[in-house]
C-alpha cells in the first residue's frame, strides 16, 4: 500500500539475505561480508527504508560509504595505476555517476559504458549518460549539465576537450578520463598502448609483403588517433620503408570517414597494396569505398581495422583488427571513479590490446 513502511523482511528480500543479516547490519552486532553489506545498503536506499529511531543517526550513509569502497577485484593486466579519491565530504551524494560519450549507438562506446556500469552499480551508483558527438563545444555544455544535475563523478570517454578544460571541471567535480595522459587532484586518466599494437598491425602488413601501406586516421588532436598514426610512421620508418605523406588520409572514426579518405586515394591515382584504419568504423567504411569501385579484400588490397567491435567478425571478408579490451576498460573507469567518489585508494591493472587475425589481410605476391 501506498505509503506504508518498509519492513525489515522487504529489505532482506531485495538484497537476496535473511532478516537476520539486516538486524546484525542495523545494529552492528555481528560482521556482515561486504557484498552483503553492499547489497542491504542498496536495498534500503531504493525501498526509501527508515531504520528504526534506536538507530544510530548517520549509521545507513556511513555504511554506504564504506562498502562502495570495496569494488570486485580488476581484470588482469600489466599497468597498474593507483588512484586515492578526494571528493570534499561536505558535499551531499546523488548516488550518480555521470557519463560523456561520443555516441550512444556505438558499439565501441557502448561496450565501456557497459564496462563502466557493472563495475559502480553493485555500489549502488546509476549512471546519467550524455553525447557529445566529437564537437569540443558540446562536449562542454553537456559537462557542464551533468555538473548541475550533481552527479558524484563524471566519467570522460575520449573526445576533443582540452585538457585544460577538463581541470577545470574537476575543481567542480572529480573526473576519470579514458584516452587521457592526465593527472590532477581530482581528476585521473589514461589510455591503452595505442602506439604499439599500432607497430604490430603493421608490422603483420610488412611481413605479408605490403610495402605501400595507406593510412586513414582519426580526429585532429586525438590522444589515440596521434598514437596510431606515429605507430604507422616509426613502423615504416624501423623497417627502413620510405613514408609516402599522399598515402596517409585525414577521417574521422566515422564510416563516412573512411569511404571518404578511400575515394580520395583512388581519385588521386595512389598506389596502395593496404589500407590501415585507426579504427574499425573507418574500415568499414573503407571497405565499402573499395567494393565500390570493384577492388577486392584481400585479394586487391589487405584492410586492417582498430577496436574489434562485434560486427567486425561478421564483414565481408572478416577483417583483421586490433582488439580493445572495451569492456574491461570501463570496469578500471568504474572502479576509478568509485575511489574518487568514496575517498579510498584504489588500484587498477589496465588490459592490454592484442592482434586479431582474421581473413581481410593476404600476403602479397
Amino acid at each position: 500500500m501506498k505509503g506504508a513502511p518498509v519492513t525489515l523482511q522487504q529489505v532482506a528480500r531485495a538484497a537476496g539475505v535473511s532478516p537476520a543479516t539486516v538486524s546484525r547490519f542495523r545494529n552492528g552486532s555481528a560482521r556482515v561480508s561486504d557484498d552483503k553489506r553492499l547489497a542491504i545498503a542498496a536495498a534500503m536506499e531504493q525501498l526509501a527504508y527508515r531504520a528504526a529511531a534506536s538507530m544510530a543517526p548517520g549509521a545507513i550513509a556511513d555504511s554506504t560509504n564504506s562498502m562502495a569502497a570495496a569494488p570486485a577485484a580488476p581484470p588482469a593486466g600489466t599497468v597498474p595505476i593507483n588512484v586515492r579519491g578526494n571528493m570534499p565530504g561536505n558535499i551531499a551524494s546523488t548516488r550518480t555517476i555521470g557519463v560523456l560519450t561520443q555516441s550512444l549507438v556505438s558499439g565501441y562506446f557502448n561496450e565501456a559504458m557497459t564496462g563502466i556500469e557493472d563495475a559502480v552499480k553493485g555500489a549502488g551508483y546509476a549512471l546519467l549518460i550524455m553525447s557529445g558527438h566529437w564537437r569540443a563545444a558540446e562536449e562542454a555544455e553537456r559537462v557542464e549539465q551533468l555538473i548541475m544535475r550533481r552527479v558524484d563523478g563524471l566519467v570522460i570517454l575520449t573526445g576533443n576537450l582540452a585538457d585544460r578544460q577538463l581541470l577545470h571541471f574537476s575543481e567542480q567535480v572529480p573526473i576519470v578520463a579514458f584516452g587521457r595522459s592526465l593527472q590532477g587532484a581530482r581528476v585521473a586518466g589514461f589510455s591503452l598502448d595505442n602506439y604499439r599494437a599500432a607497430c604490430e598491425a603493421m608490422d603483420l602488413l610488412i611481413e605479408q609483403g605490403h610495402r605501400h601501406i595507406a593510412f586513414i586516421g582519426g580526429p585532429d588532436g586525438q590522444e589515440d588517433a596521434r598514437a596510431r598514426l606515429a605507430g604507422y610512421r616509426d613502423t615504416l620508418a624501423r623497417r627502413g620503408i620510405a613514408s609516402d605523406p599522399g598515402l596517409v588520409m585525414g577521417g574521422d572514426f566515422q564510416e563516412s570517414g573512411g569511404l571518404l579518405a578511400v575515394n580520395r586515394l583512388l581519385d588521386q591515382d595512389r598506389r596502395f597494396t593496404a589500407i590501415f584504419a585507426a579504427n574499425d568504423l573507418s574500415a568499414y567504411g573503407a571497405r565499402l569505398a573499395l567494393y565500390r569501385r570493384g577492388i577486392r579484400v584481400p585479394d586487391d588490397v589487405s584492410l586492417i581495422g582498430f577496436d574489434d567491435l562485434h560486427s567486425s567478425m561478421y564483414t565481408t571478408p572478416p577483417l583483421t583488427t586490433v582488439r580493445q579490451p572495451l569492456y574491461e576498460a570501463g570496469i578500471c573507469l568504474g572502479r576509478m571513479m568509485l575511489g574518487m567518489v568514496t575517498r579510498q585508494a584504489v588500484e587498477v591493472d589496465l588490459p592490454a590490446l592484442s592482434l586479431v587475425v582474421r581473413e581481410s589481410v593476404r600476403r602479397r605476391g
